[in-house]
């Protein structure tokens, strides 16, 4: 079964953007972090977590100006076999993108796919950062 655990955003300046969400809706930090292709800030109610992005360029983004774009990115599902989630997927049309992260088991993990329309999905085994299984 699949859960629906996980949205991810783009926005202009992260800790602006978080400061709006946490006093806006009590959402609670819960991590943070800089990778080669882009910044994060992890919120969560305790059961979704919503990533705060903010992409460097195309490189894991998938978008030609993601340094101009902002809004929605891409939203993620917690699944109990990574390996047939994305057999389903795949049967279905979807396509591998990449994964973000080295070791299926651990939180934050995401196989990344899009979707026949060229949408960006993941699906996670652990889940994410705040978001409960």
């Amino acid at each position: 079964m699949a859960r629906l655990r996980h949205f991810a955003i783009v926005v202009r300046d992260l800790e602006k953007s978080a400061k709006f969400y946490e006093n806006v809706f009590d959402l609670k930090r819960v991590g943070q972090e800089t990778l080669d292709f882009a910044a994060a800030i992890y919120l969560s109610d305790g059961v979704i977590n919503l990533a705060l992005l903010n992409y460097f360029g195309k490189r894991g983004s998938g978008i030609e100006d993601a340094k101009n774009f902002v809004g929605a990115h891409h939203f993620g599902f917690q699944v109990d076999d990574l390996s047939a989630a994305q057999k389903r997927i795949e049967a279905a049309g979807g396509t591998f993108f990449f994964d973000l992260g080295n070791d299926a088991e651990k939180e934050n993990f995401e196989r990344k796919f899009k979707d026949p329309d060229g949408i960006i999905f993941d699906i996670s085994h652990k889940g994410w950062l705040g978001a409960t299984g």
